[in-house]
């Protein structure tokens, strides 16, 4: 009896140590693998600088940033391919209910910057300004000539971002009321592929966020066509007086735990959100900013 009782405690003890090992092991594991991030092509340029500096202070941290859209990270962060998806709009209620499903638990919503969706044009434009009616009027295809709005004879080269961007959802609610975009619209993979298209034609148009601007300007934006022009700044899309403002967002199935936990916590720390605001984006929450400056470049 004491032989086959020993040898059962012995058993225990061993599949005890095994459970530890497992556990353990298992906690060593989601600490050492890299923190995979994906999503808006808006906010990529933003968090592969978060990551950079991240790893630059803490060595120990493998963050890894692609972009694809909103909607691509979003698939990525349902398929658990991704463990932070970044989107530039606002998870659609149908998503939500999807994670819920799958993993029993809300998705959990952390606004990590703001933006401005700005109006590109060409430098040589010589436009400053534009009313979101103008802009709607645009894209839907009713206005298709620059003489419509006290320009050259010329037709506007229109360029927008594809459907599974949360730039385009945004820009179709907000600016367009829903309506379809017009045929003409040339659709391109990311802002950056726009702001360059626009540069390199003089009488192109595009929209996306405020973090690219060589060769282009921005128009500043009007509510109404009786409403003063405000142009995207600091200042005025951290007050939300910019009639085109939004926030960004990182998504997570899970509560941050460990170093994924400690890079969040570092986003929105100020020294993160000075960061964006140097990258061209905006802070989430009204920290100490530089003197407003106009982005108009």
């Amino acid at each position: 009896m004491k032989s086959n009782f020993y040898s059962n405690m012995q058993r225990l003890h061993y599949a005890y140590i095994i459970v530890v090992a497992l556990l353990f092991g298992s906690c060593a594991v989601e600490e050492e693998r890299p923190i995979t991030v994906r999503g808006s092509d808006t906010m990529v340029a933003i968090g592969q600088k978060w990551a950079e500096v991240y790893m630059q202070k803490f060595p120990e941290a493998t963050i890894q940033v692609n972009g694809g859209g909103s909607g691509t990270g979003i698939s990525a962060l349902i398929n658990r391919i991704a463990d932070i998806c970044q989107s530039s709009r606002p998870m659609k209620k149908r998503e939500r209910e999807i994670i819920k499903q799958k993993y029993g638990r809300e998705v959990i919503e952390i606004p990590v910057a703001k933006d401005g969706i700005v109006i590109y044009v060409h430098e040589s434009n010589p436009l400053s300004e534009i009313s979101i009616e103008q802009m709607k009027a645009i894209y839907t295809g009713k206005v298709k000539n620059w003489k419509e709005l006290g320009w050259e004879d010329q037709q506007i080269v229109i360029y927008g971002r594809e459907n599974s961007s949360g730039t385009y959802e945004f820009f179709k609610k907000r600016v367009l009321d829903g309506e379809d975009f017009d045929a003409r619209v040339q659709t391109l993979p990311g802002t950056g592929a726009i702001a360059n298209a626009v540069a390199q034609d003089k009488y192109a148009i595009g929209y996306g966020g405020t973090a690219y601007s060589r060769g282009i300007k921005f128009l500043a934006a009007k509510a109404t066509q009786d409403s003063p022009a405000v142009p995207a700044s600091e200042l005025t899309i951290a007050d939300n007086t910019y009639p085109v403002s939004r926030d960004l967002y990182f998504y997570l199935v899970k509560e941050p735990q460990g170093r994924t936990r400690a890079f969040i916590d570092w986003v929105l720390s100020d020294e993160g959100q000075l960061l964006a605001i140097a990258e061209g984006y905006f802070p989430i929450r009204p920290i100490k900013l530089r003197p407003e400056t106009a982005l108009t470049k």
